[in-house]
């Protein structure tokens, strides 16, 4: 079945693209959550005015997008937690901790923009990726500090 993509989806396709899948996939996934519409003989005829539309609204996102990264790239974030005696964090600072705190400041992300290897558990100062975007990041620095007893 042949569909038009509205949004990019990953190993899929990307905005305006028209691809061939499997019925129940399109008519379970892709519509109903407003990811394609079936490519019908009108929608073929607007695909060129679809394409325009979503070229400028994904202009739009992308200013968006890098205006966020400045603001993300200038924020630190400081983690205060309990240690042990010999400065081993009892918990760890998780993607889940940055996306809240990041929350707290009114930037709104998702959590799997945030790219850590692992969870954090030393003290100090550390950088992380926050990836918006295919061709847009921004690093932001995660500084975990002793809670004073």
């Amino acid at each position: 079945m042949k569909v038009i993509l509205l949004e990019n989806i990953e190993k899929i396709g990307q905005k305006g693209d028209l691809i061939n899948v499997k019925k129940g996939f399109a008519r379970n996934y892709l519509i109903p959550r407003k990811y394609a519409i079936y490519a019908t003989p009108q929608n073929l005829k607007k695909l060129s005015s679809i394409k325009e539309k979503m070229a400028a609204e994904e202009e739009q996102r992308l200013i968006a997008l890098k205006s966020l990264a400045e603001k993300i790239a200038v924020t630190k974030l400081v983690f205060v937690r309990k240690t042990d005696e010999n400065e081993h964090l009892f918990g760890s600072v998780s993607e889940n901790d940055v996306v809240h705190s990041l929350k707290e400041m009114d930037i709104e992300i998702h959590k799997s923009m945030v790219l850590m290897d692992k969870h954090i558990r030393v003290l100090g100062e550390h950088p992380v990726q926050i990836k918006l975007h295919k061709d847009i990041s921004a690093n932001l620095i995660i500084s975990i500090e002793k809670e004073q007893e």
